[in-house]
């Protein structure tokens, strides 16, 4: 094991040295016949020359070793971790160079970890159906996956795009991404196809900066599905309320047929068509609540004054209007928009919202366009039921055919618009209908 030295040893020993090499010559000098201040000056001059020799000689090293570790260190600042430092000696700088590769060590493995796990994670990230953004506190594009991409129609990069730059495949999209709350929305793709897409956010602080996290999933795929197991529920349901209306009726026509043919039963036979005039007329509003949805006219757009329409719905049913009193006018086919508000403000008396928080909002839409809003206090929905929200048969209402939200998408589709279904914050639905300019 190697003797231990400090630098202050070191130091101490060049500059005793010069000291005794001082004192030595002012002793020498005179027995040479020197005069005595001249034997001192040049004692005192030779010393300080040892004296600053010996502490340069001393100083070399550390020297050396010190501008080593501040290159090390600013290499540790550009990431570059694998720069070392030979380690001489067995002093205070010694410890020193080896700290800094110790350190150097710790955190290049680190880094490499840290490299790993992101790799992974893009890989997850770029591998995930769902479309997934981040966006920077200046509403910049700050991530985006391969499903992103393909879904707004970029080949390149994102990266560094504002929000207004992104192609989204509907306006509807685009508005709801710009709003930055939790929707499930329906409209009509350029296919031709409705489209249905759920968007989830997250706000989260990345480098001490506020990000927002938006996630995109299309639901079309599986609300296809899940359409044809509504509409196998909606045949199966028609089939028993047909069989049930039908079966009875059949007895009572029986019963008519012996009441006609026996005259001291002809007094049962007004009762027995009364009868059977109101299981037709449950059976025929049954089916048309069914029918509607497969006889959607087309909609004869017109320009029409907010505040009359408004006006002429609420003396059906009631609810206050916010913001603009007497917003612009706007080009719909008065009574399918008719049936739209009906519809919408149904349920939200059906989700138990007091009357007086039911509110309807008409304001323009960023991407062009009108939005009409109608909130509510009422149970409000969950996600599942969000998914489902676009679907027949998916009321939370026993009493409900679940026709109504369906019925206005289709509704909205025909005039080019689109519906977004979202929670409201506090509690509640926020239902918005967005028409085309």
């Amino acid at each position: 094991m190697r003797r231990r030295s400090s630098l202050e040893g070191r130091l101490a020993l060049a500059a005793a040295l010069a000291v005794f090499g001082a004192v030595g010559l002012a002793v020498l000098l005179p027995a040479l016949g020197l005069s005595l201040p001249l034997a001192a000056s040049l004692a005192l001059a030779a010393g300080l020359t040892a004296a600053v020799a010996g502490t340069a000689l001393a100083w070399r090293p550390i020297a050396s070793a010190l501008k080593g570790v501040a290159d090390g260190v600013r290499g540790f600042q550009e990431n570059d971790f694998g720069f070392r430092l030979a380690s001489e000696g067995n002093d205070e700088i010694s410890d020193l160079v080896a700290l800094y590769n110790r350190m150097g060590d710790v955190l290049r493995a680190k880094r490499n970890e840290i490299y790993e796990r992101e790799l992974l994670l893009d890989t997850l990230l770029q591998g995930a159906p769902m479309a997934i953004l981040l966006f920077n506190p200046l509403e910049r594009v700050a991530y985006a996956n391969a499903a992103a991409r393909r879904l707004f129609g970029k080949r390149g990069r994102l990266e560094g795009l504002a929000l207004d730059d992104l192609d989204a495949p509907v306006p509807a999209l685009k508005d709801a991404l710009r709003a930055g709350a939790d929707a499930t929305v329906t409209a009509l793709a350029s296919t031709g196809e409705d489209e249905t897409y759920r968007l989830v956010f997250r706000s989260f602080h990345l480098n001490t900066q506020r990000h927002r996290l938006a996630v995109v999933e299309i639901l079309t795929p599986d609300v296809r599905r899940q359409e044809l197991s509504a509409w196998k529920k909606v045949i199966r349901v028609v089939s028993h309320e047909v069989n049930n209306s039908l079966a009875p009726v059949s007895s009572l026509v029986h019963s008519a047929r012996v009441a006609a043919q026996t005259p001291r039963h002809a007094a049962r036979l007004e009762d027995i068509l009364v009868t059977i005039d109101e299981r037709v007329r449950h059976l025929s509003r049954f089916l048309e609540g069914y029918a509607a949805l497969a006889r959607l006219p087309v909609p004869r757009p017109e320009e029409i004054a907010w505040a009359p329409f408004l006006e002429s719905v609420s003396r059906a049913v009631p609810f206050h209007v916010e913001g603009t009193p007497d917003p612009p006018a706007a080009f719909f086919d008065p009574a399918q928009m008719q049936q739209v508000l009906l519809n919408l403000l149904k349920n939200a008396a059906e989700a138990k919202s007091p009357a007086e928080e039911i509110a309807v909002a008409v304001e323009p839409a960023p991407s062009g366009g009108c939005l009409l809003r109608i909130s509510d206090r009422g149970n409000g929905m969950d996600e599942d039921a969000m998914r489902r929200a676009a679907l027949p048969l998916s009321s939370a209402d026993r009493s409900g055919r679940g026709l109504g939200l369906p019925l206005c998408a289709e509704i909205l589709a025909a005039h080019g618009g689109e519906l977004v279904v979202a929670p409201r914050p506090g509690g509640g639905t926020v239902v918005t209908c967005r028409l085309p300019s």
